[in-house]
């Protein structure tokens, strides 16, 4: 991997955790109005994990793990590859009014959070530079 494309990769990883938080913290705002209070962080941590509410959520958790093993592996990987990752990143955060899954879940909490609005917008302005 090239120091430029290393870069990159880390410019992406760290919008795509500042959307990540923004989406937890939009979810968990509207799981308590929905359900109730959350008890404790470890309540919070076991919903998150393990709770059906939160699991379309796990898509964007799993490409940040995969951009964070990338980022600490022995072997360098392929900018190709690098690139096809935060090419997924793109495709996983293309809202969906009609869709299902991820994407529609994305576009539901566009709709209710100014917040995740502005961390998407901040993401795809990291997404869209070139290297």
């Amino acid at each position: 991997m090239t120091v430029a494309t290393k870069k990159r990769l880390e410019e992406v990883r760290h919008a795509l955790l500042d959307l990540h938080k923004t989406l937890v913290d939009s979810e968990r705002v509207t799981y308590e109005k929905t359900v109730g209070k959350i008890g404790s962080p470890n309540h919070f941590l076991q919903l998150l994990t393990n709770d059906p509410w939160f699991a379309w959520l796990h898509p964007l958790s799993q490409l940040i793990v995969s951009m964070d093993e990338a980022l600490d592996a022995k072997e360098s990987l392929a900018d190709t590859a690098i690139e096809a990752t935060i090419k997924g990143a793109n495709t996983l955060l293309a809202p969906s009014e009609a869709g299902e899954g991820f994407g529609r879940h994305y576009f539901d909490a566009l709709q209710r959070d100014p917040d995740v609005v502005i961390a998407h917008a901040d993401l795809m302005k990291v997404l869209a530079k070139r290297r």
